[in-house]
């Protein structure tokens, strides 16, 4: 049921390029030493790729490299990543809260020799910077400005809400 109500939630939302929200993006081939036998990349590598954009997003928020990750959820695997496509997987912030930051990930891929890139796998993560006694420290505070912003930050919102309801 959690599962369920977080999916509809999710695939409503629009990243566009109105969006302001910091983000990064990064672009790799998929290796050989990334797949299985089928030739598909492993769903933990796709995980992998998708906490290390989210801690490169979250330390060049904060400017801090002791993030960790406290939650990722709502993650879709959509189609397969094949051995030699381009990987492409943006991680962009969706809103801040007194100690954490809610990141949204997409994943994409496609053949290097068109550009032509499909929407593979996505997720939500959310990170807190931790001091020397591991206790999350408050993190500077995004303002949405344009409405894609707000739809997005609204959306974080309404993520941890479901989740709450359900004692995630």
């Amino acid at each position: 049921m959690v599962r369920r109500e977080i999916e509809e939630a999710m695939q409503e939302v629009v990243f566009s390029e109105a969006g302001t929200a910091p983000r990064i993006t990064m672009r790799f081939l998929a290796a050989p030493t990334d797949v299985n036998w089928g030739g598909k990349v492993h769903g933990g590598i796709v995980m992998r790729w998708i906490d290390e954009a989210s801690h490169v997003l979250a330390t060049s928020w904060t400017g801090d490299a002791h993030n960790v990750a406290i939650f990722t959820g709502g993650v879709r695997f959509y189609r397969p990543l094949r051995i030699g496509h381009l990987v492409e997987v943006e991680a962009r912030l969706l809103h801040t809260g007194r100690t954490s930051m809610h990141i949204g990930v997409h994943v994409r891929s496609g053949d290097p020799a068109t550009g032509e890139m499909e929407l593979t796998t996505y997720c939500r993560t959310v990170f807190v910077t931790i001091d020397e006694a591991r206790k999350a420290e408050p993190v500077t505070p995004w303002l949405p400005v344009t409405d894609e912003d707000r739809a997005l930050d609204a959306h974080a919102l309404e993520l941890s809400a479901i989740r709450a309801r359900h004692g995630n």
